[in-house]
């Protein structure tokens, strides 16, 4: 299902990327996360480029230095006491 059109999709990435942060563990290649999302929203991350392609079979995305430094800012923006 396409994102609704009346949502703000910019809030709805920022909440998505700061959500998905906390699967998120260490790997050799980086920051991995669980891509248990939206695929429509997972695209967005991408275009953003906050996370790596996830078109595959691996289960899991890499997120960017940018997208890491970002997720924890909007966990705490959208989600902070």
């Amino acid at each position: 299902m396409p994102i609704p059109e009346n949502l703000n999709q910019e809030k709805l990435a920022e909440a998505a990327l700061a959500i998905l942060s906390l699967s998120s563990f260490g790997d050799p290649m980086g920051v991995r996360a669980w891509k248990g999302m939206d695929w429509d929203l997972m695209n967005v991350l991408f275009e953003k480029e906050w996370i790596s392609d996830p078109v595959g079979k691996q289960k899991s995305i890499v997120m960017s230095e940018e997208g890491v430094k970002l997720a924890e800012e909007f966990l705490e923006k959208y989600f902070g006491k």
